[in-house]
């Protein structure tokens, strides 16, 4: 019996791992200030990119998202001022993921304004 093309697509084969697997991220936010919506989305992108990921989530001091790969601050809001782009958090793993050094978001995007 063989696999149909394009079947299973996003998994490794069996005994190989996710990819993501030993890569770990923790983000800090400020609840109160309306942040867990944004990781919510990050993460559900983040998961889907890297099956395999650990994410975990702390509440944090007013105004922050910070985000910290394998114990690396590499996306700071008090830092920048905005959200990251999913595009530079998703090199960031890759490079985590291949054992390539981090380096620190700087681009950001602007919080949403609620009138």
């Amino acid at each position: 019996m063989s696999a149909e093309p394009g079947a299973d697509a996003g998994e490794s084969p069996p005994g190989e791992p996710l990819p993501g697997s030993g890569v770990r991220i923790v983000v800090e936010y400020c609840e109160p200030c309306g942040f867990e919506s944004t990781y919510l989305e990050l993460a559900s992108a983040v998961k889907e990119e890297y099956p395999g990921i650990q994410i975990e989530s702390r509440l944090g001091s007013t105004g922050a998202f910070e985000i910290e790969i394998n114990g690396q601050l590499v996306f700071s809001k008090l830092e920048n001022g905005g959200f990251p782009y999913e595009k530079d958090l998703i090199e960031a793993i890759r490079r985590a993921s291949s054992g390539e050094p981090l380096q620190k978001i700087t681009n950001s995007r602007p919080p949403c304004v609620i009138l």
